[in-house]
């Protein structure tokens, strides 16, 4: 088993971003290198990722389901989170496994944050959800809100902005991708805020995911490297 294989066995990575930030697609990249190098590698997805959670996934993110308050919203993400720490994600650390997830808290704080939710307030209910299993590290892929849209097929002219009507041009994506462009510049900010602050219980960093993929692959091992590497202890995470 490589080095970082080897180094990342019972711990819990998040890769978290904007909408079309490309994490999914760098998630995919980094199971199977992990996999390559010896490394058992447990895949995750937040919300979701259990019988219970695609319920309440299928309910947060279904756009006809109307209207729903963003502490609603924050409780709906915290209950298939409890369910997916406890169902998949505790066994596999405690088993030794890298844990790998889309998502997690930190899209929380970043999105029902931009609703108006209190980010400690989030933080606060989300420890009880998930009964202290925080990601050893989360990796934010930052792009600009323009890029992530038009990579997730919404076109410049079909963006909402602030005051229209949803029934007023026709809706792409699902119920939180078919906000207006200031509420995800403000998810942007927020997750922006998570990088350089001290809200987050655990490390949090920002790679730049305005590159071409390979090399957005490549800054994410560095950050691997420099955080669970040989040389992690004497090299800080910025």
């Amino acid at each position: 088993m490589g080095e970082l294989g080897k180094s990342l066995a019972g711990k819990f990575i998040v890769l978290d971003g904007p909408d079309g930030s490309g994490k999914t697609t760098q998630l995919d990249l980094l199971a199977e290198h992990l996999a390559s190098h010896g490394a058992d590698v447990q895949r995750a997805h937040d919300p979701g990722g259990t019988a219970v959670g695609e319920k309440i996934r299928q309910i947060l993110l279904d756009r006809d389901n109307g209207p729903i308050s963003a502490t609603c919203e924050t409780m709906l993400f915290m209950a298939s989170r409890a369910q997916l720490v406890a169902e998949r994600i505790r066994p596999a650390l405690e088993a030794g496994k890298v844990v790998l997830c889309d998502r997690f808290i930190s899209a929380t704080v970043a999105y029902q944050g931009a609703s108006g939710v209190d980010p400690k307030s989030i933080i606060e209910i989300g420890n009880i959800a998930v009964q202290g299993v925080w990601p050893d590290l989360t990796v934010i892929l930052d792009v600009p809100v323009d890029v992530g849209m038009r990579r997730i097929g919404v076109p410049r002219g079909k963006r909402k902005r602030a005051g229209e009507s949803g029934r007023s041009r026709p809706l792409f994506g699902d119920r939180m991708e078919t906000r207006e462009s200031e509420y995800h510049e403000s998810v942007r900010a927020n997750f922006l805020k998570l990088c350089r602050g001290n809200l987050y219980p655990r490390p949090v960093v920002r790679v730049d995911g305005n590159q071409d993929t390979q090399r957005v692959f490549t800054q994410i091992l560095a950050r691997l490297e420099r955080a669970f590497g040989p040389r992690s202890g004497s090299v800080p995470i910025e």
